[in-house]
């Protein structure tokens, strides 16, 4: 009789763990959907805005750049995606950067409101 009883925890136990692998696949696809949420998602929102930024650079507008530097844009290269950009006040400073370069776009009409 104890041996009757012994194979039917058995057999239950198998039934148990077959279930806590489940449960723990869930948890997984779980953890995944919450890092694409909190990590990728809000990582491409951002990267577009970026691009969306940059194909808006137009001549005239002015630009700070990685590296920190406050330029006027003077003209656009699209073919190599390039910009000429022009810094200081002397007008002597005309610099040929990659539009990836820029950080941050100021447009004129902005300046002035």
């Amino acid at each position: 009789m104890y041996a009757i009883l012994a194979e039917g925890d058995a057999a239950g136990t198998g039934g148990l763990l077959g279930g806590g692998m489940i449960g723990m696949l869930i948890w997984i696809v779980v953890l995944f959907g919450v890092m694409y949420f909190l990590m990728i998602r809000p990582q491409k929102k951002e990267q577009q805005k970026k691009e969306l930024m940059l194909k808006e650079v137009a001549v005239g507008d002015t630009v700070l750049t990685t590296s920190g530097f406050y330029g006027t844009v003077i003209d656009i290269a699209d073919e190599d995606d390039m910009v000429i950009v022009e810094f200081g006040s002397n007008r002597n400073c005309r610099i040929p950067m990659q539009k990836a370069a820029i950080s941050a776009v100021e447009k004129p009409e902005d300046a002035q409101a």
